[in-house]
């Protein structure tokens, strides 16, 4: 299911700012040496993302699901050299592409990679986070969410991506679907957030947490 028309996407993305030159490489090296590039979360995602760091003011950030760096990079782009950011992904051929560019200044201050499967190591960070963005395994979207809201400092962000999985959350016929829309039901009744699911993309959920009941 195509949830916005390919005319107006490519005309909305034509007036989405460009990235800047490092990370235009790292996704031109992402496509030339892997197969499916598509776990990367788009130009439109990444900007709201940047956005979204300026003006709450993140100083640290969480991120479950690192692919090839390209969010992170965009992120920690625009976050002060005494800021951090945490990335987790258990891939490390996708490690290979992102540890590099990680290296460089500023990113080789601010970003910080965690290797290992993000539900264990979520439970052994320490501290809280001001944004944390969601796009990791689609299965566990419901646990991860359980996990992140302890995390969460009262006036965060939580941003998840693929929120709206293809369309496939209307008729809930994989268990990927299906757990997307539970993680959405449960964000959704959760009386300590306030959010809006964007359908941006694949769909984008932004959600504030005001309180911990």
């Amino acid at each position: 299911m195509k949830i916005v028309n390919s005319k107006i996407a490519e005309y909305s993305e034509s007036f989405t700012s460009p990235e800047p030159e490092i990370v235009q490489k790292l996704v031109l090296e992402s496509v030339s040496k892997l197969e499916y590039t598509n776990m990367l979360c788009g130009r439109q995602v990444a900007l709201l993302l940047r956005l979204l760091i300026q003006l709450s003011g993140a100083k640290r950030v969480l991120e479950i699901g690192t692919f090839t760096g390209y969010s992170a990079m965009m992120m920690a782009d625009v976050m002060p050299e005494e800021s951090e950011l945490i990335t987790i992904d258990v891939n490390k051929m996708y490690q290979s592409i992102s540890a590099p560019y990680f290296e460089k200044p500023p990113y080789h201050k601010i970003i910080h990679q965690r290797n290992g499967n993000a539900l264990d190591v979520i439970q052994n960070l320490d501290g809280l986070f001001d944004l944390i963005f969601l796009d990791a395994d689609k299965v566990n979207y419901p646990e991860y969410f359980r996990l992140l809201k302890s995390k969460l400092n009262v006036g965060g962000l939580l941003v998840a991506d693929n929120t709206l999985w293809g369309g496939e959350v209307i008729s809930r016929k994989t268990e990927k679907a299906k757990a997307v829309h539970r993680f959405n039901e449960v964000l959704r009744d959760d009386p300590d957030f306030e959010q809006v699911m964007l359908p941006v993309r694949d769909g984008l959920t932004i959600a504030r947490i005001s309180s911990k009941s």
